[in-house]
């Protein structure tokens, strides 16, 4: 499989992050902050910088990841000030991996609404009437204008998202019928948090062709108390999963890339030690 990382993971220095990649043999960069910047907010000349940079080091880019649509909520409508300041935001990021050479972009959706459907009495009493029903509208114009400028749009699941799960995530490339555009950015850590089970839960819902790209961590979540703590790779509750994950993901072939996602630190706040503390254990169970 195609190994990767979140390169701000490592450093917001994007040299010093490949130096990193380099040291371990990681090949795939995923782009979300350069310097102080996100992307879809560098000029033009700073993203010939970075895509020459890239080039040079023989890095290809396997997604931008900008937070789309993040912090919107079920009473935002397409078309008002908020989402079009997302979707002006996309149109950059688009043109970025343009000119960097990304197959894919981010998206997230709005915050989550906890109960969306129900039934022996949960409907009248507990759903969130009409949350769901207003996010394929707003990302409809999402996938408009990725089909118009011949990107795949990756849709992730997050933890207080209103796609926080796999299931969540195909159903709406499914009503949006967006097969072709919108595809399923998996971070099984995040989906703990609604407890959808990885494996093989999570995965059998997006084996058939949803599957665009992996994000890997590993956590424990303690939902009732309302906490979440990130772990060494293969120390969370995701650990006994990771290795029957990989394995699907070679069986069936999938030939996205798996990128690390590297937020653990060891208690003082040193996320590069935190990566080399995981690395090896990630090219373990995931690399060829």
């Amino acid at each position: 499989m195609k190994l990767g990382v979140i390169t701000d993971g490592i450093s917001r220095d994007l040299g010093n992050a490949i130096d990193v990649m380099d040291e371990f043999g990681l090949s795939y960069a995923e782009l979300q902050y350069i310097g102080e910047t996100e992307v879809g907010d560098h000029s033009a000349h700073q993203i010939r910088d970075v895509d020459t940079l890239l080039r040079d080091r023989g890095k290809p880019v396997s997604c931008l990841s900008r937070h789309i649509f993040a912090g919107m909520t079920t009473a935002n409508r397409a078309g008002d000030p908020l989402h079009t300041q997302h979707m002006d935001a996309l149109k950059r990021v688009i043109d970025m991996a343009h000119v960097v050479d990304s197959p894919l972009v981010r998206i997230m959706t709005q915050k989550k609404e906890q109960i969306l459907w129900g039934s022996g009495g949960a409907e009248n009493w507990n759903v969130a009437h009409g949350a769901w029903d207003t996010m394929a509208p707003m990302i409809a114009p999402a996938v408009d204008l990725a089909r118009r400028e011949g990107i795949t749009l990756v849709v992730e699941t997050g933890n207080g998202t209103m796609v926080n799960s796999n299931y969540t995530a195909r159903r709406l490339i499914d009503e949006l019928d967006a097969k072709d555009v919108l595809k399923v950015l998996w971070d099984p850590a995040n989906n703990c948090w609604c407890h959808e089970l990885a494996y093989p839960d999570g995965y059998d819902a997006v084996k058939d062709g949803y599957l665009g790209h992996i994000h890997i961590k590993d956590v424990v979540v303690d939902t009732p108390r309302a906490t979440l703590e990130v772990r060494e790779l293969g120390y969370g509750q995701l650990g006994p999963l990771f290795q029957p994950m990989a394995d699907a993901l070679r069986a069936d072939g999938y030939e996205g890339v798996v990128s690390f996602e590297s937020v653990y630190h060891p208690g003082n706040g040193d996320f590069e030690a935190g990566f080399r503390a995981c690395v090896e254990q990630f090219k373990a169970i995931f690399g060829p």
